[in-house]
């Protein structure tokens, strides 16, 4: 991780039997040398299984993050140094990747990664986990924070009328929401990891603080028929907020506006929105309203009702990580077992090595890709409008017991419903597309599938990709978000293939929200810590001077 994060960094291969505060740094070529090395030494000597038991380091544990090392060695963000390793280590990915995957195989359904129900349930023995810190409700297992993802990706609900946080939405910390790329880059209609790594809808747990319709959504003709000034327009039990993630072009959804009583002028109210002209009665966000075209929203002009929302407080938010076991709505100690290796990661890494080798190997990449795609695709009589994520847990959980998802008998705020159909605006043809694969759509059956891929030709066009190793490796990578989104390996991803300034600029808001401008000559590495460059001593266990400082220190900072 150090030298992923700082490029070379000190080695220290010896004991220390007295205080140091002398570090000489070595080279990331070192580094990587020990650390591959070190890695090949466990790969040995580790046994197969963790017989001491769960989240006990394996062999194939350590052969995955042997074929991480070798793939991180031959990436770009090493090519001043790497020309004479990376063959070798291609070949190593291969190897290590391929065996990890067939000692761990993939869950059949992908959301069998996700379905947590209890502590220590049946979700958290799949084979396709090689390694995972160990947590549960036994509060000696939570350490100083317990497991905390579950805080990072929720967006805000609890300040929308009818909706109070509960446990079974968690916490909505809302650190980290989802791009306008993300959005892009899966084939929502085919691939089933979009609908089952994202929240869609929340139900009402709250009757009494329910919205109504109002004098004035009555009088403007928009009510849906039947609808009663002050009366509810949802109660508990029902879904209460939906996300609809459309397309441009789509002519069904409008924000709705009313007068504001004081200055005369048009007002839109969040979360108001009209379909077909008629007012919804759940607070609605939309991606695209009519009449908006293609945007990556990164600029100062938005496409629907969420994205200009900032700070992001809004956005369809990730589920993995949902927590619904925790022992009380304000807890941040989460019970769920952190996996930090999946074997669906070596399949991604030995079809990375296979593009790297060159378009001969093209073919062997795509067989690779394919296990995944497969995996994702829709099945027959799988029902799509289904949702399922970990904030299920509370229907389990003792504290949540006569109090709905913890915070009211009246409902939950999981919902086990999705916007697939309205989203993909299918509607009224659920019994025919739950009735059949999505296979065929999700099935690269050549490398034209990824050359003419429609999903993601606005991303190739976007970072002009227009070679096949571009579109081959742009592909890859769009894969790995669709695969491993959320997961935590995206910034190394970018960042070792030096892809992150094109996408930072291409994607990202923050630019535009003067963030900062991204440096490839600076920030491809992370800055030494001031606290360590004070702390460290010369030669001669002097502090350092500013001149000293200067050199440990990354450039650019």
């Amino acid at each position: 991780e150090l030298v992923k994060q700082f490029g070379g960094v000190p080695l220290v291969l010896s004991y220390s039997n007295n205080v140091e505060t002398n570090f000489g740094r070595s080279s990331a070529e070192e580094v990587y040398k020990q650390i591959i090395s070190d890695l090949g030494e466990a790969y040995k000597l580790l046994p197969e299984t963790a017989s001491e038991g769960t989240g006990r380091i394996t062999k194939y544990a350590a052969a995955h993050y042997l074929a991480k090392a070798h793939l991180f060695r031959a990436s770009e963000i090493n090519e001043e140094w790497n020309s004479q390793y990376v063959a070798d280590d291609l070949d190593a990915v291969i190897t290590y990747g391929t065996e990890v995957f067939n000692k761990h195989p993939l869950c059949k359904n992908y959301i069998d990664l996700w379905n947590y129900t209890e502590p220590n349930g049946a979700n958290e023995k799949v084979s396709e986990v090689v390694l995972a810190a160990q947590f549960s409700n036994d509060e000696s297992t939570w350490g100083r924070f317990g497991n905390q993802m579950h805080l990072y990706y929720p967006s805000v609900y609890q300040d929308m009328a009818g909706t109070k946080r509960d446990i079974s939405g968690g916490r909505e910390f809302s650190y980290v929401s989802a791009t306008e790329y993300t959005m892009q880059v899966f084939d929502r209609i085919n691939d089933s990891r979009f609908w089952k790594s994202f929240i869609t809808c929340y139900g009402a747990n709250d009757t009494n603080g329910a919205p109504v319709w109002t004098a004035k959504d009555i009088a403007s003709g928009k009510a849906p028929a039947g609808a009663q000034k002050d009366g509810k327009r949802f109660k508990a039990g029902d879904v209460g907020i939906r996300y609809i993630v459309n397309n441009p072009g789509d002519t069904r959804f409008s924000n709705y506006e009313e007068i504001n009583e004081e200055t005369g002028e048009p007002v839109t109210v969040e979360g108001k929105v009209l379909k077909n002209g008629q007012l919804c009665n759940t607070h609605t966000f939309v991606r695209y309203f009519a009449g908006e075209s293609q945007n990556w929203n990164t600029g100062t002009t938005h496409t629907g009702n969420y994205y200009s929302i900032i700070p992001h407080k809004r956005s369809v938010a990730l589920s993995k990580f949902r927590d619904g076991y925790r022992n009380s709505i304000a807890s941040q100690f989460g019970t769920r077992d952190a996996i930090l290796a999946r074997s669906a990661d070596d399949v991604l890494m030995v079809a990375e090595a296979y593009i790297r080798k060159g378009e001969s190997h093209y073919a062997d990449a795509i067989a690779w890709i394919n296990i995944l795609r497969d995996r994702a695709a829709y099945k027959v009589n799988e029902n799509r409008g289904v949702h399922i994520d970990g904030g299920q847990a509370y229907k389990t959980n003792t504290y949540c017991a006569g109090k709905g998802g913890g915070y009211s008998a009246d409902g939950a705020i999981y919902s086990e419903q999705n916007t697939y159909y309205e989203s993909n605006n299918l509607e009224g043809q659920e019994s025919v597309y739950n009735a059949q694969s999505s296979l065929s759509g999700m099935h690269l059956n050549s490398v034209d599938d990824v050359y003419n891929s429609q999903t993601d030709a606005p991303i190739y066009q976007a970072l002009n990709c227009t070679s096949n190793a571009e579109k081959m490796m742009c592909f890859l990578l769009n894969e790995r978000t669709r695969e491993l989104c959320g997961e935590g390996y995206r910034w190394e991803d970018l960042a070792r293939t030096k892809t992150l300034d094109a996408r930072w600029h291409a994607f990202n808001d923050g630019v535009s929200r003067g963030i900062g401008e991204f440096d490839p000559a600076i920030h491809y590495y992370r800055p030494i810590p001031q606290s360590y460059l004070d702390g460290v001593t010369n030669n001669s266990g002097a502090a350092l001077t500013n001149e000293e400082k200067r050199a440990l220190q990354n450039p650019g900072y």
